[in-house]
């Protein structure tokens, strides 16, 4: 994390904050409170932290990340020379936003599908920032939900391109199992007979993509029913507006929306002479 924010800072600061050097005396002093602007559940403050200490700006309070917070409550407190803790006010800022919306977002729809299913895990996808994923799933671990994997390197997903170039659903998952024995594999099926293929094949996962709601419950009813150890994720067209209909017939739900579309929570930064 420090090395992230090591290079957010200088992507914002560069060689010098021209305005504070020119405007704010290099003596002065200054406090800073972060207010929430809406209700949420609070993420990205332990980066925050790490950032205003990067500067040798001191943070006095702090709520907790995975906290729920109300509208116009302090989240935060800073101390500092003046030029300090304003340099490192927006970025702060955003970093908060950002993965308190998705933090926000993440818990909304764990409950909502938990009302259903409470074994369910909503889970997220690589349909992140570039640079900024580590955050983002850490935000929606802080929303009480999966981060899926981080990368290619840490999982075995078997995708439609996969299975095009292996030659078939089952030559793809001959080929994962025989080169790896200690991780379980996933397959991304678009169609009944490639779900059924892969159930016999031994997937581990299966990913039923692109699915009605109603097509995905009844052929999940049927995998399980052959294979009461298999795992079933719904993914693909998922959205708030339809997450809830995948929970009952579904293991994990994973959906993009969560990184690539959650809308950034609003707070503002008062900052006073100390």
């Amino acid at each position: 994390m420090k090395v992230r924010i090591r290079e957010f800072l200088r992507e914002d600061i560069g060689s010098g904050d021209i305005t504070s050097e020119l405007v704010v005396p290099a003596d002065a002093r200054a406090e800073g409170h972060i207010i929430c602007k809406a209700d949420c559940v609070l993420a990205g403050l332990a980066e925050a932290s790490e950032l205003f200490a990067e500067l040798g700006a001191e943070v006095v309070k702090s709520k907790t990340d995975g906290k729920p917070a109300k509208k116009g409550e302090v989240v935060m407190e800073v101390r500092g020379t003046a030029r300090k803790v304003l340099a490192g006010e927006r970025l702060a800022l955003n970093l908060i936003m950002r993965m308190s919306g998705i933090a926000t977002l993440t818990h909304e729809l764990v409950h909502r599908c938990w009302e259903v299913n409470p074994k369910v895990r909503i889970a997220a996808t690589r349909k992140t920032t570039p640079g900024f994923r580590e955050f983002e799933k850490k935000a929606v671990l802080l929303g009480g939900g999966d981060p899926h994997r981080y990368g290619l390197y840490d999982a075995i997903l078997i995708k439609d391109n996969h299975i095009r170039i292996a030659g078939g659903v089952v030559e793809a998952l001959k080929r994962a199992r025989k080169g790896s024995f200690t991780k379980k594999i996933e397959i991304e099926v678009e169609s009944r007979e490639d779900a059924l293929l892969a159930l016999d094949n031994g997937a581990d996962i299966i990913m039923l993509d692109n699915f009605r709601p109603a097509e995905f419950t009844k052929l999940s009813g049927e995998l399980r029913k052959k294979r009461p150890d298999v795992l079933i994720e719904a993914s693909g067209g998922i959205t708030p507006d339809n997450v809830v209909e995948y929970a009952k017939g579904a293991d994990i739900i994973s959906l993009g929306w969560l990184t690539h579309s959650a809308r950034s929570i609003d707070f503002s930064m008062d900052v006073e002479k100390a």
